[in-house]
């Protein structure tokens, strides 16, 4: 892990351009990255959280502006999140970039480090964006260096307009993924062009000399059989080394302590891995969350430990909807308790804690007025800081086979994992179902028989004493409601069991 992060750090994702909207409005007056309160700064830095990630801080797109003005099925998705949206609240997608320096509508490139600064006192670091696959119409390299990007002939122009477009006497590609149609408002870049590796790992170190970490934007469509199958016949040949592995070791001559995630999907996470990224993506992890398919999570979590250390799991993002939106109340907390205690980084999604339902598109700078969850907000801050006090991610982590009785098979319904340091012991049981359901969970600490082991749940307050040679010989007896939780910590079984 790099130096100076945490080995499984909790990041705290935050739209910046929605964020700071708010805050002006409550203000009554424009706020930038340099002038956001320091109650603010609490707000998103709660107990627990490791790092915020400024989603969408650079320069956006006056062209691509321009062409989501004129896209018909955008505007509709405007009116849809915000249906009193006006023309100011479309300020173009963060992903479109036009130049990778701080949007003076933020406040600029001063701005953005008064705001890490201001991170950095709380000991917080910060995360920002890169996009490796394209950039927007008007970025200068489009003019500036045609070499960077995938390129056509005329015949490719007239065959497919929607696929390319011509620039200053280049036929240039439109960007895309292999599975989608063209995006209309970026321009492909060329992962197998010697220049533009280079020019990326110089982009990536002046984004690393303003943050502590960067997260990189659909990452797999860069390795070399993507790229190749996405764009096979449009390139020069294939290099005989992969894209990320000769990026980030220039990235890494520089910069050795920037943490990089990809953002990944396609089952290509373990391959990220071993490029080099630090965290991928757990997609997987999220979509089994959601469709609350309990077997086919365990199955998931029995993956190689290392190949676990390095996932980022979440509940939401800017991608994907307000997970109160999918599950019911309950079994979000449920969740919520799963992916704040799995090993690997963690990601929440700001407004996730407060109950928003509406995710806006990254066109907007403004989201709808919705009522906050006064409720739930203390209890996800609760857990957070409750996971990062007692260090409940700390040591081996291993992940427990509940049993039940032929007559009574509900313990498929439960997910149960350990964490052991050598000063602390935790277990984790969760019932993700809508029905009771009991079983008998396996502890293998070696010291119980012949003592009295204490449990403490840190959300309840509840305390269990249970004879130690029982959990040793049988496991530890639950009965869980529908989505009820234990996040336990477990009193060394030193003191033996009183008989008689």
């Amino acid at each position: 892990m790099t130096a100076g992060w945490p080995v499984a750090p909790v990041i705290y994702e935050v739209n910046t351009a929605v964020w700071l909207d708010a805050l002006s409005r409550a203000a009554g007056h424009p706020v930038t990255l340099a002038d956001v309160p320091a109650g603010e700064w609490d707000a998103v830095t709660p107990a627990g959280v490791d790092a915020v990630w400024l989603m969408g801080v650079w320069e956006r797109s006056p062209a691509g502006l321009t062409l989501a003005n004129a896209n018909a099925e955008l505007q509709a998705s405007f009116r849809q999140a915000l249906p009193d949206v006006t023309a100011a609240d479309v300020i173009g997608s963060p992903y479109c970039v036009h130049r990778y320096v701080v949007d003076e509508a933020f406040g600029g490139q001063a701005a953005l480090a008064a705001a890490r600064a201001a991170l950095a006192e709380r000991g917080v670091r910060l995360l920002l964006d890169y996009v490796p696959n394209h950039v927007a119409p008007d970025h200068p390299w489009v003019t500036e260096h045609p070499e960077h990007f995938v390129r056509g002939a005329e015949i490719d122009l007239r065959a497919d307009p929607a696929g390319w477009l011509a620039v200053n006497g280049h036929v240039l590609a439109y960007g895309r993924d292999p599975y989608f149609p063209p995006w209309p408002d970026v321009v492909q870049l060329d992962a197998f062009s010697p220049a533009l590796r280079a020019a990326t790992a110089r982009t990536l170190g002046e984004i690393a000399e303003a943050c502590d970490g960067i997260r990189c934007d659909m990452a797999m469509l860069m390795t070399n059989p993507v790229f190749a199958k996405t764009w096979a016949g449009h390139t020069g040949p294939e290099p005989s080394q992969e894209f990320w592995p000769e990026v980030i070791t220039a990235l890494r001559a520089r910069h050795p302590h920037t943490v990089l995630i990809a953002e990944a999907y396609w089952d290509m996470e373990w391959t990220l891995q071993r490029q080099g990224f630090d965290f991928c993506y757990d997609k997987r992890l999220y979509d089994r969350i959601v469709e609350g398919d309990t077997s086919a999570i365990r199955g998931h979590l029995g993956a190689d430990s290392e190949y676990q250390s390095r996932l980022l799991r979440f509940l939401e993002n800017h991608d994907e909807p307000r997970i109160a939106d999918r599950l019911s109340p309950s079994a979000e907390r449920a969740a919520a308790v799963a992916v704040a205690t799995l090993p690997g980084a963690t990601m929440w999604h700001e407004g996730q804690f407060e109950g928003r339902r509406v995710r806006p598109p990254v066109f907007l700078s403004r989201r709808p007025d919705e009522p906050a969850d006064p409720a739930l907000a203390d209890w996800y801050r609760r857990l957070l800081a409750t996971v990062g006090e007692h260090r409940l991610r700390a040591g081996t982590w291993r992940l427990l086979d509940p049993s039940g009785w032929p007559d009574n098979q509900t313990c498929l319904n439960i997910l149960a994992w350990t964490w052991e340091s050598p000063t602390a012991r935790h277990l984790v049981v969760i019932n993700y179902s809508a029905a009771p359901a009991q079983a008998r969970v396996p502890l293998s600490w070696p010291d119980l028989p012949g003592t009295t082991c204490r449990l403490t749940d840190h959300l309840t307050g509840d305390v269990y004493d249970r004879d130690g040679t029982e959990l040793a010989a049988l496991g530890l007896y639950v009965s869980l409601q529908p989505w009820q939780v234990h996040l336990l910590t477990a009193t060394r079984p030193l003191k033996p069991l009183v008989t008689g």
